[in-house]
This record gives C-alpha cells, structure tokens and sequence, in this order.
C-alpha cells in the first residue's frame, strides 16, 4: 500500500498510508485532540475530518480555537438552521447560506414572511436537530444528478448556482438526516457537535444583490464554542443597540437625519460643538508638523476629473451634472485640487514635504441601501491631507503620518491593527510604480516594528493603502485611518520640483486621512463612549444649575466667567426642582453639574457634582475654573 507524507505544525514528518482520514490523524496524534478536532487543513484547504486525504504536504489539525475551525461550526449551524425551517415550513427553497464575520446567515425563501417572533420556534427546532446528532456525510455527484435532483424539488436557486459553476467544477452535497444541499463544505462530522447557538434577526435580500431579482428573507444567527463566549456576543450586541449614535445622537441634541437630504447630517449646536472640538483638535495636531491648512473649490468641471482618473474609475461615485453643455462633479475627495495647487508655482527640493490639509466638503454616491446613520454617509468633511515628498523622504513621512495616528488615537484610549492593501484589479499606473509604492509601506512598518496584515486587491485604483482599524470600548473593529503612497497623480499632473542637482524630479504624493471622515468617527466616539465623553470633547463641559429663580442671575454671571475661560458650558433656565435639573444633566450626560444658590451666591462658589463620581462639594468658581481648564488641557479619558 502506498503512503504519504504529512508535515505537523511542529515540524516533524509523518506517514500515513494512503486513504488515511483526517480523523484518523488527529487520534494518532492523542485522543484529545481527536476529541476537540473539528476538521482539518491540508496546504491552503480545509476538510471534513472524515474525508481521506488526497495527498501528503502541511497539514494542521483543525479545533474551536481557530478561526477555521469556528468557520467550519458556524457552516454546520447554517445547515442545521436551514434544515429546521424546512421541517416547520417543508415549501421552503433555499439559497445561500455563508459563514459572516460573527456569525452566518442563510438566503431562503419560505411560504410565509417569517419575524422575529418565529426565531424561537426555528431554535428549538434546530435544539431537536441538534439532539438527534445526525451524522453529516460529503457526497460528490455528477452534474446532471445533482441539476436533476434540485430541479425536481423546485429549488430554482440551487439550480441556478449550479448551472453558472465552470464545467470542470467537482458538485458535493452534504446530508445530514433527511436534509440535503448543495454545499462546498466542510462540515462538522455530525449535528451532534453543536453546542452554543443563537438566532439573531430576520432582514430582506434580493437574490445576487440584484434589485431586479426576486427578494428573499435573511436569517442571521451566530454560534460559539462555549455558552460563555455567546453570552459575552449577545451582551456586546446589547450594549451596541444601546449605545447605537442614530438612537444616542438624537436623543443628546448632537444631529438628525431626515428624508429630505438622505445620506447628510444636521449638526445640531451640540453637536457641532463636538465636530469643531475634534476638528480643532486635529488642526492642533497637524500644526505641530507643519501642516499648511488650504480650502480648494466644492465642484469642478469634469476636465479635472479625466486629468486625474477619476472621471473613468470613480465616476459611479460622483454627483455630476451637465450645465450649459459642460459636465460637473461635485468633489468626492481632495487630491486632485491639491495637485493643481502644487503645481501652481515650481517647487524646489528644500520645499519638500509639503503638506496641505484640508477639512472641506465632500460628497459620494453611496446607494441608499447602504447608508447608515453617520457611518455611511453622502455628505462627508475629512481630516484629509496630501504631502508631496521627494523618494528619499518616503518612509520618514510615512512614520510621521503614523505619528500622528498613533497620537490621536491614544487619546481615546483605542488601540489599532494595520492592513496593508495592495494593487486591485483595476489600476492607474504601473506594476513597476506599484511595486514601489508597496514595498515603501511595507519596509516602513517593519522599521517601525508594526504588526501589518496583507489584504490583496483592496487598495485604491491610483495607489496602495495602510488601513488602520481601530478597536472600540466594546472589542469592535472599525476601519477609519488611511496612508496610501502614489505615483500615479504625481505623472498623470505632471508635477514637478527642482532638485538640488537643478534638474527636474517628480514627487511622490502620500494621502493620509486619520481619523477619515469625521462623520464616521463621531458616529464611532459616540458608540465607543456611550455618549459620555471625556470633559475635554464633551459639547457640554458643564452645566450650571439655579436651584430658584432667584439664583438665575448667579447662575448666568458663572456661565459667563468659565465660558470667558474658553469652556463650553450652558445655563438651565428652567423652572423645574433642582433634583429634575440635575436629573436632566446627567441624562445629558454632562461631565460636571454646578449647583448654585443663596449660600453660593455669598460664597463665590459652585456646588460641584461629577458624571462620574457624584458630589465633589463645594469650590471657589475661579478654583473650578482652573481645574476645568486643565482637565480639558490634559485631554483625560474621565471626568474627576
């Protein structure tokens, strides 16, 4: 009988005789890891555990601690929920049923528009499932079987997948008891395996995507390895909807949204309050590296467009309109007009980097499927800038704009990861340029000893990206920051500088984006802190509160002394006790509630209350003052 090889994680080789079952190996290796093994990864594929291997090479026995191996559990729990809607509504025609980030969904079509008050008759039916621990077996079919057998079930979408797969392709189903997909797999070996499980929400999608196709219902659900960890999931998902900013926004006085101008927020003095704060506070960062701040034209002729390559790659993503026979586009992003400006004067080598930042208007087709509050919007203003670099100062720039990035968000206490996104499909430029302009970001994270992340053809048409994700107050990634080294603009613009030898270089341009939009990253701190944010972001830094209409004018003499200071503090004129007042504030979630009164009053004091720690007794207003001031100076992440 012949053998093939096997390479261990640890190093070592190993031979097995031919037809030997990832199952198999894994008891050869201990009856623990048999136990825990879910399935297996031979090379880049992953298995079922009782599939024979087809040849030798690296192989890694697959358990619940790795990502595959939860990939490979929550593949099973889609089949099995799949299989308990079929039992409760046999008519049901199904779809697709992938893995998610989080969890998975299936794409079916059942006799009834189910709800969410269906949810936990499908649980228990899939619990029953579960109990009966079906064994779960790969079965390889000729296509015509296969075409034939889901055609005379009426399963038009299986049918129609089946018919789009390339001619070559190997057709697997998988059954488990009486239920049979069409699936590429792999699977747990039984239904038995499941332990942990929940379903989570019923949502509309057109098949493919596609408006015109038929609209099919989603169900969501999600599976871990331990009770603990989805109960953990389901806190996290609560507290989410708690802390969600289009419930939260609203509710603080920061924005709303209304139908009238889809995708574009109305910045309510709160709220904008807290954008000029972030913006300010970016302003300051960037000053500090010799930033030049510019403001460049919201609409442009298309000429501006074609130059740069956007008319042909990005066009779908602009507002444009045809006036007296000349195509506009409003501005979807700023570097273009940077470029003109660069290369309204000739430059020399000792101008270089010049950084131009800008803050202005923008706006991007999005769908309006897709937007979401302040995440995804049409009407956006990003922390954008452009610095123009000779090659030698490459990857110090790049360093610089880390920076940058590593101090702003240090400040909100969030930690990051770091994608490297290299050249897509379709591309400006190139594979030389290309080429370059990946190995400068990636040489310069390794200099720096960053951690990066390969994500291959995600980068923008004209250049490759750094994309920063950041990590919120609930373990949530989000991808906000960007550095992106291009020298394609620089060509397409033909911008030019004056070396030190007296001839003419070309630059190289670096995006930089940190915080992105700061739509998005509002909506992100509002998110990440509940909306109570720390003293020296907050649009509210405190509130004075009279406890009669005899301390109004009191009250409104200390507003005025500690708005004088530069903080942003208001004054309740309200008739209301003061217990409804103070109530009132901490609803707002304002870091510091001033009392004051009579005694107040004879005092030159405020009676402080602290958000977060209750009654701080009472303080000179000049002493409040100052240790208002400074807290917001030192930009800590709680009140006192």
């Amino acid at each position: 009988m012949s053998a093939i090889a096997l390479q261990m994680p640890d190093g070592k080789e190993a031979t097995f005789p031919e037809g030997v079952t990832g199952a198999e190996v894994a008891a050869s290796i201990g009856q623990r890891l048999a136990r825990d093994a879910v399935a297996v990864r031979l090379g880049e594929r992953v298995l079922d555990l009782a599939r024979p291997l087809p040849e030798g090479g690296p192989l890694r026995v697959l358990t619940l601690a790795d990502p595959e191996g939860l990939e490979v559990y929550r593949h099973t729990a889609t089949h099995i929920m799949a299989q308990a809607v079929r039992r409760i509504w046999p008519e049901t025609r199904l779809a697709i049923g992938p893995v998610i980030e989080d969890g998975f969904y299936y794409d079916m079509e059942p006799p009834v528009r189910l709800t969410e008050e269906d949810l936990p008759r499908i649980e228990a039916e899939m619990k029953k499932i579960v109990a009966e621990d079906l064994p779960v077996s790969r079965e390889v079919w000729p296509r015509a079987q296969a075409r034939a057998f889901f055609a005379e079930r009426g399963e038009v979408y299986k049918v129609e997948i089946i018919d789009d797969l390339p001619a070559d392709a190997e057709l697997t189903v998988y059954r488990q008891g009486e239920f049979v997909d069409l699936c590429r797999g792999p699977h747990l070996p039984s239904t038995g395996r499941l332990k942990a499980f929940k379903l989570l929400s019923v949502a509309g999608a057109y098949w493919r995507g596609d408006e015109k196709r038929p609209m099919l219902q989603r169900l969501y659900g999600t599976a871990f390895a331990e009770q603990t960890q989805l109960d953990h999931f389901l806190w996290v998902r609560e507290e989410a909807r708690k802390r969600d900013h289009r419930k939260l926004g609203p509710e603080l006085d920061l924005f709303t949204l209304h139908d009238v101008a889809p995708g574009f927020a109305f910045w309510h003095d709160k709220g904008f309050r807290l954008y000029r704060a972030l913006e300010d506070f970016s302003r300051e960062l960037q000053r500090k590296r010799g930033y030049q701040e510019v403001a460049t034209p919201v609409l442009f002729r298309s000429d501006l467009y074609e130059e740069s390559g956007h008319w042909g790659f990005f066009r779908p993503n602009m507002f444009t309109f045809q006036q007296d026979g000349e195509w506009y586009g409003m501005k979807p992003m700023n570097c273009p007009a940077h470029c003109i400006m660069f290369r309204e004067q000739m430059r020399s080598y000792r101008d270089l980097p010049l950084r131009l930042a800008e803050y202005g208007q923008l706006t991007r087709y999005e769908r309006s499927g897709t937007l979401h509050g302040l995440l995804r919007v049409r009407g956006m203003h990003q922390d954008d800038a452009h610095c123009f670099v000779r090659e030698d100062q490459i990857g110090a720039e790049i360093a610089d704009c880390i920076g940058l990035l590593d101090e702003l968000y240090g400040t909100f206490g969030m930690g990051y990861t770091i994608n490297l996104a290299t050249r897509p499909q379709e591309y400006m430029g190139t594979l030389e340029t290309w080429g370059r302009a990946e190995s400068a970001l990636a040489d310069t994270l390794r200099d720096l000893g960053k951690d990066f992340a390969i994500h291959p053809g995600d980068g923008a048409f004209y250049g490759p990206k750094l994309e920063f994700d950041i990590t919120d107050a609930l373990g949530r990634k989000w991808q906000c920051g960007t550095v992106q080294v291009d020298w394609n603009l620089p060509e397409r613009f033909d911008l030019k500088y004056i070396g030190a030898d007296g001839a003419e270089h070309r630059p190289v341009m670096i995006h930089r984006a940190i915080m992105g939009t700061l739509e998005r990253f509002i909506g992100i701190l509002i998110e990440h802190f509940a909306g109570a944010f720390p003293t020296w972001l907050a649009p509210e830094q405190a509130r004075v509160l009279p406890v009669s209409d005899k301390a109004q004018a009191y009250g409104r003499q200390v507003a005025a002394d500690l708005r004088a200071r530069g903080l942003r503090v208001d004054l309740d004129k309200s008739a209301e006790k003061i217990g409804k007042k103070i109530r009132d504030a901490q609803m707002a979630k304002v870091p510091y509630m001033l009392v004051v009164g009579e005694r107040e009053e004879q005092a030159g004091t405020v009676a402080v209350r602290s958000r977060a720690s209750g009654d701080l007794g009472a303080e000179p207003v000049a002493a409040f003052a100052d240790a208002l001031a400074a807290e917001v100076a030192e930009r800590r992440l709680q009140p006192r």
